[in-house]
């Protein structure tokens, strides 16, 4: 059986993420913060990504680690920084140290592609993202890529269902950013980055970045729609089509095949 430790398990993906590795057969480590309800059979190991003397404990033995813990909720900048680059750095350190042969699936973000793309971004696609969320990630990605460890990272798009208040939070989210209501994002379903890391797990990502898409975009609009709250209507031209987009080809190559094939799939089966 395969022992993992995940971090960030009490987050919106991680919580989500932590049940089905469980009934997957993992034996789960869950690294938390404090005193939370985990799974039956998940064990809790405290510890902190700032704290580096926490960390040892928690991956000695490990034959895996599901990176997600992460930071961007916040206007502080420096905590982000310090949440998502020095927290992985203090957890690259500790696995090098303590499990230098397990192996290291992270999450990480599609919002690290450039919103001028002129096509729905590849992995190997230049980066150069300017917001503190994106930033500090891709320099993550870049502290487990130099570590030597065995290492795969999961490029997440808008990822919603089980009830996560994500979608909902669209008719929100679409006027604070200035959303065009024509824009259209990659997405998935918690079903569907389960799946890919479990397919990560087995080593068929190793030494890979990987994007993460159902098979269907879907428009700000039609978020909106699905979460019950339509958004303003605009025939204005859209200034940047593939902001949000990325291919997804690479994982259907490795053997990813979702199984929540689109929005209105999740929608038609009541798992929004």
């Amino acid at each position: 059986m395969t022992t993992l430790l995940l971090t960030g398990a009490t987050g919106l993906v991680g919580s989500r993420l932590l049940p089905r590795l469980a009934d997957a057969g993992f034996a789960c480590r869950a690294l938390v913060r404090r005193d939370v309800a985990l799974p039956d059979g998940v064990t809790a190991l405290r510890g902190d990504l700032d704290d580096p003397d926490s960390l040892p404990s928690a991956v000695a033995g490990v034959d895996a680690v599901v990176h997600l813990a992460a930071l961007f909720r916040t206007d502080d900048e420096d905590a982000i920084w310090r949440a998502n680059l020095d927290g992985t750095r203090h957890l690259v350190d500790a696995v090098t140290a303590h499990a230098p042969d397990a192996r290291v699936v992270m999450a990480s973000t599609g919002n690290v592609y450039d919103a001028t793309a002129a096509w729905p971004s590849r992995e190997t696609d230049t980066c150069s993202p300017t917001l503190a969320y994106p930033a500090s990630k891709l320099a993550a990605e870049g502290v487990l890529r130099d570590s030597g460890l065995t290492w795969s990272i999961l490029r997440l798009p808008f990822v919603y269902g089980d009830g996560d208040g994500h979608l909902a939070s669209m008719p929100r989210l679409a006027p604070r950013f200035g959303l065009h209501p024509a824009h259209t994002y990659s997405v998935a379903h918690h079903r569907d980055v389960a799946a890919i890391v479990r397919l990560a797990l087995t080593g068929a990502a190793d030494g890979r970045i990987v994007n993460l898409t159902d098979d269907a975009p879907v428009t700000v609009w039609e978020m909106a729609e699905l979460a019950g709250e339509p958004v303003e209507p605009s025939a204005a031209p859209l200034e940047h089509p593939w902001a949000g987009r990325m291919d997804g080809s690479l994982a259907r190559e490795l053997g990813f095949r979702p199984t929540v094939p689109t929005i209105r799939a999740a929608a038609a089966e009541g798992i929004l």
